[in-house]
């Protein structure tokens, strides 16, 4: 299979074989001590940069991402250090992330199956902390011949195309038609019974029919906007 440009002979060592162009999972990305470092510093990070959701809370570092562009905020060095980390790979082309989601799951919850959208490099990583999830992957509803509502939720188990599953200390890279064309989400479950479906499980050190038990997962989704704003724009100077 031909790579995407300035992908690192690292990274394009672990090619998810069986899915769409192009996914990477590394399974041992950070160590266990930059683990722990990592959630310290987020859970030391000041109360109002929590927003919470149904389904889970998050953290938004960088800017507010907007169609007309993102007005940069400096980030944090802690955060920093791994948009570098996991640029130096080539996930962005020669651009280096600028923005960082950071959720929190709580055993139970999850997020709708979505795409990113245009507003981002059509590259997604993702880097999981605490406990695992299964990630699963549709074909969206926009590409069914179907007008009701019903027929669609009915629909669900049939759109379902393939699970990877995240374990701790991991980085997932979706790009290319994973990013564009399939819709990803977390299940709202405390449980996940690992099928046939999920594409990693020899390389994520998982066998087949186990169940894992959730915890409280912590990710932090790493990205680049194109288009950002600079405040002197903003306001007219030069």
């Amino acid at each position: 299979m031909e790579h995407p440009p300035f992908i690192s002979e690292e990274l394009r060592r672990f090619l998810v074989h069986g899915a769409p162009p192009t996914v990477y999972y590394i399974p041992a990305f950070i160590s266990e001590e930059e683990e722990t470092w990592l959630l310290q510093q987020v859970y030391q990070s000041p109360k109002p940069k929590w927003t919470q959701l149904s389904g889970r809370r998050l953290q938004n570092w960088g800017g507010l991402p907007h169609p007309k562009g993102m007005l940069e905020e400096k980030m944090p060095a802690w955060i920093q250090a791994y948009c570098q980390k996991v640029s130096s790979h080539g996930a962005f082309g020669e651009k280096t992330a600028n923005h960082v989601l950071v959720n929190e799951y709580k055993p139970g919850e999850g997020i709708m199956p979505h795409e990113d959208g245009p507003l981002y490099h059509p590259t997604v990583t993702t880097i999981t902390l605490g406990s695992h999830a299964l990630l699963d992957f549709y074909t969206p509803v926009s590409r069914l011949e179907v007008d009701d509502d019903n027929a669609v939720a009915a629909l669900e188990g049939d759109r379902h195309l393939f699970s990877l599953l995240l374990r701790p200390r991991s980085l997932l890279v979706l790009q290319d038609d994973a990013y564009r064309n399939v819709l990803h989400g977390i299940g709202a479950c405390e449980r996940d019974v690992l099928t046939g479906k999920v594409l990693n499980l020899h390389v994520a050190g998982a066998q087949l029919g186990e169940t894992l038990t959730r915890g409280t997962r912590v990710s932090l989704t790493i990205r680049h906007v194109p288009k950002v704003l600079k405040t002197k724009l903003l306001f007219g100077g030069k």
